[in-house]
Formats: structure tokens, sequence, C-alpha cells
């Protein structure tokens, strides 16, 4: 299975076909095999990319399993595994991602959308960088003006969105509509996508967030827990523009941890 090679881009079949919380198992064939990686025809798992973790889990097939490591990007998606021994091209194979390990790097990844479009339209921030991941997540926000910053806002307004029972959607758009929408967000980050890329999967949150994203999300954000900040500290000033990190938390099953640089 081909990856496109942006932080931004999956394939079709991962981006349109497959649910980012709970995936259930999925059969392939095997591609290739080079030392301990493996390469599958089609394949489900989340690549490391856009600042997401990639997939973990098991490739087994009968009388044989072994531990699927963190999933990586290429030419073609990367499968790192404890050992190939017993593992050979042709074989059908039956892949089980972490759940887990998924649903929470996809909870996190659309109060990560959610953080960023809200900082936006209350306080001018950009986000100009993010590393999610099961136990935190980081976001860099560079800010025109600091003092305006009130965290105790921010939080209300991102979890009045998330009981706000928003569809998530996923669209697949032409390089220049995105270009040209008026609401669309990220666009600075396309020139990284070769041009004979023509096609790009978009993410929108209804009436909260429109831009371009790889990442696996919640279809609706009543499947999200509310967030409260656990830590601010100020961080100086990064490209002429104050710089904070706090540090906010996801209540309920999830538990996990927000790191948030503020720039």
């Amino acid at each position: 299975m081909k990856y496109l090679g942006s932080e931004f881009l999956q394939e079709k079949l991962h981006m349109s076909q497959h649910p980012g919380i709970n995936p259930p198992p999925f059969r392939s064939t095997i591609s290739g095999i080079d030392k301990n990686i493996i390469f599958l025809k089609d394949s489900f798992c989340y690549p490391r990319g856009g600042g997401q973790q990639g997939d973990t889990g098991m490739i087994s097939k009968i009388n044989i399993e072994t531990e699927l490591l963190e999933t990586l990007p290429g030419e073609s998606i990367v499968h790192p595994v404890i050992s190939t021994d017993g593992f050979n091209v042709g074989d059908e194979v039956l892949c089980t991602i972490n759940q887990q390990r998924r649903n929470k790097n996809t909870s996190m990844h659309t109060v990560q959308h959610i953080v960023s479009a809200i900082a936006n339209d209350m306080f001018s921030a950009e986000t100009v960088g993010n590393q999610i991941s099961e136990e935190y997540t980081r976001i860099d926000l560079l800010f025109p003006d600091r003092d305006k910053f009130n965290s105790d806002d921010l939080v209300q307004a991102v979890n009045d969105i998330i009981n706000s029972d928003k569809n998530v959607r996923i669209h697949n758009w032409e390089r220049e509509r995105i270009l040209q929408h008026e609401q669309m967000r990220h666009t600075k980050f396309m020139d990284r996508i070769p041009s004979s890329v023509t096609e790009l999967r978009v993410v929108e949150i209804v009436d909260v967030d429109l831009c371009p994203c790889g990442g696996t999300h919640v279809d609706n954000t009543s499947k999200l827990d509310e967030m409260i900040i656990t830590n601010v500290k100020s961080k100086g000033r990064v490209f002429l523009y104050p710089c904070i990190r706090f540090i906010f938390k996801l209540f309920g099953v999830i538990n996990s941890i927000f790191m948030i640089k503020l720039c």
C-alpha cells in the first residue's frame, strides 16, 4: 500500500474506509519482507505522521504471530515487527491494531484540532507544530499578543464544542479547492506536498475547523472527554512572538495529558 509521503496525507483506503476509534482487525497479504519489516499489499495501520504516533498491534497467521511495533511512513507503509520468522511473501495475515493506543491518539488529535481552531479564533494564535501521543500532546502556537490569552476562556470554549455534538467529516478535495477555500486553515504547509498529488484529505469539524489532515479522528465530538488545563508556564519569545507552555488533561476513559506550547 502506498503512502503519499506527506504528514497531511494517507491512502484513500485508510482515510475513508476505516474508523478512527476501535479499528477492527483486517486481513491483507504480505507483499515484501526486509529483515524485521513487513510490507502489506493493503494496510489500515496509521503510519507516524502529522504529529501523531503510528499504530502498534499484532500481525498473525495460523499458529504464528508477531508484535507490530510503531508503524512508519515510507514509499509503502512500514510495519516493523519483533520477528519475521515463519512469515513469507504471499502469506495472508491478520493485522490487529492496538485499539487503546489508537483510541487515545484519535481523541487527542481531534481535540488538538479544536484547541488550535479556538486559539486562532479567540486570540489570533497560529499553530506551527504539534506532537500527539497517548500520554500528552504538545502544540506550538504563535501569539501576536500573549497578554490577551486567557486559559479559562480557552478551556470553556473547547469544552463547549466537545459537548455540542459536532460532526467530524472527512473529504477528499482537489488541491486548488483547498487553497481557494476561505475557511481553510493551515494551507501554508501544503508546499511540502508534491505537486503530483492533486487530491488531498480534509478534516472538517462542522462549524469549528476545516484543514488538510491525514490523521485519525472521531466522527462526532460527543465521543470526546472534556479537558482542563493543569499547568501554564511562560517560555519567553520565539519568532518575535510571545511563547507559553501549558498542560491540559482529558477526563474520562482516555484520561491523557496535553502539553501545549503557546509561542
